[in-house]
């Protein structure tokens, strides 16, 4: 059995809705695909892309790290630690999700499990590839349990994995990618809204040397107090309108806003700044989506609103650009 995730992309409020601002977001066409399936013995095995975290752990040694990985977000919480030292690999991720889903819904499994993870979706760029890849695993997990999940547990149980990888999320990448579609996200609440159709493009310019986690806390000891926030809520409301109205022109300039505020908040790194100048003065516009980076040179994905794909500037950057387009479904069985 197969669930599938898709990733998200922040059109406008990213930094902001951490802030209690609204944020817009919409699933997009790449996504997470967990395969669950049965093997002999008592234990659970992850096959993952890479061949990173191989091997199999008996449900003891799960509970026994996520009792590990417990502690240390506690000491996360206290500033002993930074968010980076609270899982010790990546695939401790999907391990932690597993068991709190199997303990928090009292479950046991009758024989052994592999899951398999393939997922489209760039790890680290913004994307909520996390929030994905955890809410197809507890999806499958669901149906291979036979348990009729309400949406608020899959919301509530990726959440709870996602402050692992990433501190104190805001929700966004969790309730976009469980519900698909495009909405406006303000405080846990979201407002559907319509997925824009104007053209958009997707280009890699790297994987931050932050992680979304790192920029946020950075972000959060410089502008905590700040009245920024308020001009990101402005221009996220404006840009709420102009999808409705289906207003390109509009959703270009503000765009170019949000992106002129994510510099002052110092999450485009300078290299990234220049390009979307570029893309600019080509007659786009574009900006960072993600928490972007607060060191070197690279800043995940940015997204880009063109009529065509600005192919020239990207090669001149070394960048590498494609379409990019809503997925209105969210997290399924497939």
């Amino acid at each position: 059995m197969k669930a599938v995730a898709p990733g998200k992309l922040i059109l406008s409020g990213e930094h902001a809705v951490v802030y209690g601002r609204p944020a817009i977001a919409m699933a997009i066409d790449r996504s997470a695909v967990f395969e669950l399936t049965p093997q002999a013995g008592d234990k659970v095995t992850f096959d993952l892309p890479g061949g990173e975290g191989g091997g199999s752990q008996t449900i003891v040694a799960l509970r026994d790290l996520k009792r590990r990985i417990d502690k240390k977000y506690r000491e996360f919480l206290c500033g002993k630690i930074g968010i980076r030292e609270v899982l010790s690999m990546p695939a401790d991720l999907f391990r932690f999700a597993f068991i709190h889903t199997l303990d928090g819904l009292h479950r046991h499994i009758d024989s052994g499990i592999c899951l398999k993870l393939r997922s489209t979706i760039p790890v680290g760029c913004g994307m909520g590839s996390s929030a994905a890849t955890v809410l197809s695993e507890i999806r499958a997990i669901g149906h291979y349990m036979r348990v009729d999940f309400k949406p608020d547990w899959y919301y509530e149980y990726s959440l709870e994995a996602e402050k692992m990888q990433h501190g104190k999320p805001s929700g966004v990448d969790s309730y976009i990618s469980l519900h698909g579609g495009c909405a406006c996200f303000k405080e846990g609440v979201a407002t559907p809204i319509s997925l824009p159709r104007m053209k958009m493009f997707m280009v890699q310019t790297g994987v931050p040397e932050s992680t979304t986690g790192e920029s946020v806390m950075e972000v959060e000891r410089n502008f905590k107090n700040s009245q920024i926030w308020s001009e990101f809520e402005a221009v996220t409301s404006s840009f709420e309108d102009a999808i409705r109205a289906n207003d390109e022109q509009k959703v270009h300039w503000l765009v170019r806003e949000n992106n002129r505020l994510l510099v002052d908040i110092g999450v485009v790194p300078k290299r990234v700044q220049q390009f979307i100048v570029e893309v600019e003065r080509w007659g786009g516009a574009a900006k960072v989506c993600g928490a972007g980076s607060v060191v070197g040179d690279k800043g995940g994905v940015v997204l880009v609103f063109a009529d065509e794909p600005p192919a020239a500037l990207c090669s001149n950057y070394g960048y590498s650009v494609s379409p990019v387009r809503g997925d209105p479904l969210g997290t399924r069985m497939v």
